[in-house]
């Protein structure tokens, strides 16, 4: 019993689901880099972390370039911004890892992190998004690319933006200045 319960947790963590079946913050989730690494958000610990559901081919795309600047404003005060490229919407992100990641480099400087591409609603979405929808309700998931979650220092989930929200909107950059630490 004791082997296949360290086998199904194993699994569990590999798979980005949550270290413990009460998991309250999103430093319990985990996702792979773009280049396929592992990406651990406890990582982040004690930053304010920004993650951003991205497509390449969306109106909405330009918000990578002030995504970027917050990224450049605010990484020295302890801002993650984390792009996780999904193709859930219109599918505006139909590109290979390495093809998403030259769009993003080539087309708008981008050095932040990103994820590989993962669902972002539904059965299939994330764990992290899953939980992120269960935490703050149906209205806070995703209903289109570049929805923003921000993530405090201590993991949990200080506030919600929808697509419509432009990177240097006051309110969310209001939200990341009360959210980064001091």
């Amino acid at each position: 019993m004791h082997r296949r319960f360290l086998l199904l947790a194993a699994v569990a963590l590999a798979a980005g689901l949550p270290r413990t079946a009460d998991s309250a913050t999103a430093l319990d989730f985990a996702f792979a880099t773009i280049e396929g690494a592992p990406l651990d958000l406890a990582a982040f610990r004690g930053k304010a972390v920004l993650v951003v559901n991205t497509a390449s081919f969306c109106g909405y795309t330009p918000q990578y370039a002030g995504l970027q600047k917050l990224w450049e404003r605010y990484r020295e005060r302890g801002l993650v911004v984390l792009g996780v490229p999904s193709n859930d919407f219109g599918q505006q992100e139909p590109g290979s890892a390495v093809e998403i990641k030259r769009f993003c480099e080539v087309n708008y400087s981008i050095d932040f992190p990103l994820t590989e591409k993962v669902a972002v609603t539904g059965a299939a979405a994330h764990p992290f998004y899953r939980w992120a929808a269960a935490e703050l309700g149906a209205a806070a998931a995703p209903r289109w690319n570049f929805h923003k979650y921000l993530v405090g220092p201590d993991g949990r989930l200080v506030a919600w933006f929808p697509t419509r929200v432009a990177p240097d909107d006051p309110p969310l950059v209001q939200a990341i200045e009360a959210a980064v630490p001091r």
